[in-house]
């Protein structure tokens, strides 16, 4: 997830906000589609995440996600994130991420992610 915008939607709901976010990507004439791939990680805090991969520009991406948590009220990942404070100092190696339900950003520490592939 390191070095990338990746995006993760709640367990069990992959298909539905996938499916959700294309037709709303068609609907808005966006430039987005966004596909399920056999993925799933799994963090400490917060749950299991299936992947998906997507076409597009990273603020429709980012945009989209946020609206299908909120439709669905499921929390979401998006990996790549670092803290600000880690831009100054070298941290070890491990994963950030942002999760998020609707408007709430939880924890933005250490999301602590053990990859589970399918």
């Amino acid at each position: 997830m390191a070095d990338a915008e990746s995006f993760g939607i709640e367990k069990g709901y992959g298909k539905q906000a996938v499916d959700w976010m294309n037709e709303e990507a068609k609907k808005l004439d966006l430039k987005f589609e966004a596909r399920l791939y056999d993925y799933e990680i799994s963090t400490k805090n917060f749950g299991n995440f299936e992947m998906f991969s997507w076409i597009g520009g990273s603020k429709i991406a980012r945009d989209l996600v946020i609206k299908a948590s909120k439709r669905f009220r499921i929390k979401v990942i998006e990996g790549g994130y670092t803290p600000i404070r880690l831009v100054i100092k070298v941290s070890s190696r491990n994963e950030y991420g942002i999760v998020r339900k609707g408007d709430r950003v939880y924890r933005t520490d250490r999301v602590y992610i053990f990859a589970i592939n399918k």
